[in-house]
């Protein structure tokens, strides 16, 4: 195989503002598990029925159909597993942030999690007020505290068999993604994708071009927020018109405005595909299953499962915890309804890429990869 692609050069885009009403919504989840379930796990983890485990999310809502929901259903998954008591803190917009991360901390959290990286300057303000609290961010390793554990991905890896596969797949020469923000939690996935379509390239002596992100420039296509699904609709029937036929959001729930716009111009007789990010989306995201080829997938269910039961169990550490192909933190999801139109001859050639990238041979470079 060739050699690898080169290493992408920027600087961190500055954080837009999240704007919104402010509001506050602080509840008990659901229903204990049944008896038996709370003491088997009361006898392999004593002082579960004391324990409680907090997540506060950011302003997509914990029905984002992306990484809020994921984090928030690995919590659920420790409260089944573990007998654990919960409390949750759904924030509607970045001034609810503060507010609902103090509840928690006023509301005898052992453990709180926090969902990405708009919640870190809120979560290092409360982590030093409450040192004997303990908390993990997800999306952000810019926080040095003893009491607060990073839970980071390097989703390049896994948007890097995306953009592949994305190439491979188009018809028309063109591909696209865009983001909500430009922020590194976003543009690492965008870096990915854009470098496999090279990559692509390069193996093949193909000129598939990318819409919505320079590489090398570091810009591209940005919403400026998680929440408008118009403006994701706008952005994908723009990229179709220009030619793309594989669309890849990484914009929270803005991208179900991608679902929408790629489902009409298929009715109008384009053949266009979408790459859904964080979870899979054909699980996910029920309306898009006839056009999600695939989806860049961060498991950040098993991950908050992993930390709150390290923490109940006294093995508390603030090592970040980084998600890769090798330990199958990140992913490329099934392509489930188009797994015949991808070629055999594809899947071997993913499957070969995603050894080189385990192994080393291919290094998948982003400036927002976890360092």
């Amino acid at each position: 195989m060739k050699k690898s692609p080169r290493t992408l050069k920027r600087s961190t885009g500055q954080l837009a503002a999240v704007l919104g009403v402010s509001a506050l919504v602080l509840t008990a989840c659901g229903a204990a598990p049944e008896a038996s379930e709370n003491s088997a796990a009361a006898s392999s983890h004593p002082g579960a029925a004391d324990y409680t485990g907090c997540i506060v999310s950011d302003s997509g809502g914990f029905e984002d159909r992306s990484f809020n929901q994921s984090s928030y259903e690995g919590l659920m998954k420790a409260k089944k597993e573990l007998g654990i008591k919960t409390k949750q803190a759904e924030s509607q917009a970045a001034t609810d942030f503060e507010p609902n991360l103090s509840s928690m901390v006023k509301g005898g959290c052992d453990l709180t999690v926090t969902v990405g990286f708009l919640l870190a300057d809120a979560t290092k303000k409360l982590a030093k007020a409450n040192p004997d609290a303990h908390f993990a961010i997800i999306d952000d390793n810019s926080i040095k505290a003893k009491n607060v554990k990073p839970i980071i991905y390097d989703t390049a890896q896994a948007a890097f068999l995306a953009g592949y596969v994305a190439a491979g797949t188009s018809e028309t020469g063109k591909v696209a993604t865009y983001g909500g923000m430009n922020i590194p939690t976003v543009s690492i996935f965008m870096d990915g994708f854009y470098e496999g379509v090279q990559y692509f390239n390069e193996q093949k002596g193909k000129d598939v071009k990318v819409l919505g992100w320079n590489a090398d420039k570091q810009n591209g296509t940005f919403t400026g927020d998680f929440e408008n699904q118009g403006k994701g609709k706008t952005n994908t029937t723009n990229f179709i018109n220009e030619g793309a036929d594989v669309i890849m959001p990484v914009a929270g729930p803005v991208g179900l405005g991608t679902i929408d716009a790629v489902k009409d111009a298929n009715a109008n007789g384009k053949d266009a595909k979408v790459v859904w990010v964080d979870s899979d989306g054909y699980n996910t995201v029920p309306s898009g299953k006839e056009v999600i080829l695939t989806s860049v997938v961060k498991l950040m269910g098993e991950a908050v499962d992993k930390v709150v039961t390290e923490d109940l169990d006294k093995k508390w550490d603030n090592t970040p915890y980084v998600g890769t192909l090798e330990n199958e933190g990140v992913a490329l999801a099934p392509f489930h309804d188009f797994d015949s139109k991808v070629s055999d001859e594809m899947k071997t050639e993913l499957d070969q890429i995603k050894a080189d990238i385990i192994s080393g041979k291919i290094k998948v470079e982003s400036p927002s990869s976890p360092k």
